[in-house]
């Protein structure tokens, strides 16, 4: 059945962001803290180890290592960057965050919209939702899909028993995301090439880093306004280079 890898991936969200809130309860502020601190070095690395497989090129007959793809992201980030800050995607996360926050009656929660978007960011932006949604909407294989809920489910369980239930409503937006991908697979997926879907990912993965970075030192990269960069290699693939 296609779109299953992306309900699995969103029950696993709503579960374990549920089982995050109902701990938080029992938490002191320090361990919540500590939380934070392990889960954005986590992401930082995950994030590191996504972009080094993109960006570091091993000769298979020398052993030698080189990069690769460099002009590929400068041009991507900073496309992307000036695209996400004219449309200003941040403020759209956070006017969208503060409608969830008070349809859910949660005006009291002042990190609210700070959990809904750094969740959001952390499980939709990245190499698995990418690939998983494509090969999930051209095949039905939901595999990929399935082992990021997996991920996803311990990363949200951290996030909420620390931001509180915000979080759970990244699940809505990882629905969203997943959903049109899978849905548009089967027309967009025939024109990706491998190197096309691993250097989005590779971009993607840059964008996990500054996520962590933001987790574990503080808001200080505005991710959301770098989110269109993961669609930069796109449009650089049809140029004559």
């Amino acid at each position: 059945m296609k779109g299953l890898g992306t309900i699995i991936n969103v029950a696993a969200v709503i579960i374990g962001s549920g089982i995050g809130l109902f701990i938080k309860s029992g938490l002191k502020k320090r361990f919540q803290e500590i939380f934070m601190q392990a889960c954005g070095l986590a992401t930082i690395f995950i994030g590191l180890g996504g972009a080094l497989s993109g960006i570091l090129h091993i000769d298979s007959t020398t052993g030698t290592i080189s990069t690769q793809n460099t002009l590929l992201i400068v041009i991507s980030l900073v496309l992307g960057g000036l695209i996400g800050e004219l449309i200003n995607i941040e403020q759209l996360l956070d006017r969208f965050g503060e409608k969830l926050k008070s349809l859910v009656r949660a005006k009291n929660d002042h990190s609210f919209v700070d959990g809904f978007v750094t969740a959001s960011l952390v499980i939709c932006v990245g190499a698995m939702a990418i690939v998983g949604s494509i090969q999930d909407g051209l095949t039905g294989d939901y595999s990929m899909l399935a082992a990021k809920a997996l991920l996803d489910f311990i990363i949200v369980m951290v996030f909420a028993s620390s931001l509180g239930i915000g979080v759970l409503f990244s699940a809505l937006a990882l629905g969203i995301y997943q959903g049109a991908i899978t849905l548009c697979a089967a027309l967009i997926a025939p024109f990706f090439s491998d190197a096309l879907i691993s250097n989005m990912s590779c971009v993607g993965s840059i964008l996990i880093f500054c996520v962590g970075y933001n987790i574990a030192f503080g808001k200080k990269i505005r991710v959301g306004n770098l989110l269109p960069a993961i669609l930069i290699p796109v449009f650089y693939a049809l140029l004559p280079l």
